[in-house]
Order: structure tokens, then sequence, then C-alpha cells
């Protein structure tokens, strides 16, 4: 069984997918994080930074309980676990790791401070929105152009990349953006988006 922390983000949704993807059994534990939950002691104790998600598998490693946290690795490591989403051969393995970065270091930051500065900022930063929209549009661009060469981002095969970036790309009415201006994206967000396990995991936490 793995005990899931997590919350309504996109970053915590895409651990959910990946487990609903997987079939794992999993108990989840919201964490509030407008109330302050991820700073509870006994959370810390498994995400030091005090960010969701986080899991526990208590079948880890050499059959020894195991915590994790950041989002990228815990889908490397559910990855390994199982041998699901990730290429074994070596050339697509690392393609997949490219993209999953790319998410990780580019779409993730840079589209949450869109929404920052879009939704949250309690001051109007016309430099920040105008810096930020321009970088995600930019990396729109560059979804789009990959997904005009491949179905999935790594490629001919659905995997942890694709797990990883649909979250945030849910979010496009947050970021005020149209789809419909990179429709291979729209392809592909369409094509993910229904797929059942990934409706299931973007409900998590109810």
């Amino acid at each position: 069984m793995i005990e899931l922390y997590t919350w309504r983000t996109p970053n915590g949704r895409k651990v959910s997918v990946m487990l609903e993807e997987l079939g794992l059994a999993y108990n989840v534990h919201p964490i509030d994080i407008g109330k302050g939950d991820q700073f509870a002691p006994e959370f810390v104790a498994i995400s030091p930074s005090s960010k969701i998600p986080a899991i526990v598998d208590a079948d880890g490693p050499d059959s020894r309980p195991f915590a994790l946290f950041e989002s990228g690795a815990i889908l490397i490591y559910l990855a390994g676990k199982t041998g699901a989403f990730l290429p074994a051969a070596t050339r697509d393995k690392y393609v997949a790791l490219q993209w999953l970065m790319f998410q990780m270091g580019g779409i993730g930051p840079m589209f949450g401070q869109v929404h920052h500065f879009l939704r949250a900022a309690k001051v109007e930063v016309p430099y920040a929105v105008d810096r930020y929209v321009k970088e995600k549009d930019r990396l729109y661009r560059v979804l789009d152009h990959r997904l005009g060469q491949a179905a999935y981002l790594a490629g001919n095969q659905y995997t942890i990349a694709d797990i990883a970036t649909y979250p945030w790309v849910a979010r496009h009415d947050w970021h005020q953006t149209d789809l419909n201006r990179f429709p291979n994206v729209k392809r592909w967000y369409d094509a993910i988006g229904a797929r059942p396990a990934v409706q299931r995991g973007m409900a998590v936490p109810g």
C-alpha cells in the first residue's frame, strides 16, 4: 500500500494520475496547503521542503518502508517499481526523462509564475506578467512542435513525461491560453484527458 500526501495542484495530480494508471493501491492524505498543513512536523518528516506531493511506500526497496518527495522523483520511482511508463530501451528512456525534466524545469515553474501574477499577486506587476506570459507561450510552441513530430512527448509511447505535463496544461484557463492556437498540443491534451485513469487521478483528492 502506498500512502499519498497531496493536494489539488498540478504537481499533486501527477502522482495520483500515475497511481491510477498503474492500478496500485493507495491511501490519500489531503494536505491543505491553504491552511498550512504542509508545515506540520509529521509532514515535514516525510517532505523536508514542506511541498506536496509525497509518498510513503510500505513495500519500498529491500522490502522496507520508503518515503519520497518531489513529483518527478516519485514518477521515476513508480515507473522503476512497476516497469511501466518509462521505456526500457536506453535511448527511449532518456528521451522520456528529457521531456520530464522539460516539465520540471520549465513548464511547472513558468506556468506557476503566470498563475501567481495573473491570479494571486496583491498588486498588478505588468513587467512580470509580460515576462512570464511570453515564456509560457514559448514553452507551448516547443510542446506544439514536438507533438507535431510524435504522438506523445517521448515518441510513440505514453510515458511519465506526458503524465507530468498534462496536469499543467489542464490549467490552460488559469494561464489564459487558447489551446486552439496550438493544435498539436490540443490533440494530445484531448487524447490524454479521455483516459479513464487520468480522469480518476485528476479528481484526487476529492
